[in-house]
């Protein structure tokens, strides 16, 4: 049952993460798909969850970064 239950979320993660990387070339939702697709492919993969922490530090500095532009946007 244990089996069963790791492949079906590597399967599904991976769905997620394939979606994530279409809708980076199409229009879509990229980075609601790529973060779900590497969690739970963290649950088993040591490598997803690597790329995750990447991907979350990569996003924490792009909507600092967009604060920031907003804020000096704002007072001009």
């Amino acid at each position: 049952m244990q089996t069963l239950k790791t492949k079906a979320l590597s399967v599904i993660g991976l769905l997620f993460l394939l979606i994530g990387l279409v809708f980076i070339i199409l229009p879509g939702p990229a980075i609601l798909f790529i973060p779900i697709g590497l969690a739970l492919l963290s649950f088993e993969y040591p490598a997803a969850k690597k790329w995750l922490r990447k991907y979350q530090r990569y996003s924490s500095k792009a909507a600092t970064k967009m604060d920031g532009m907003v804020r000096k946007l704002k007072r001009t």
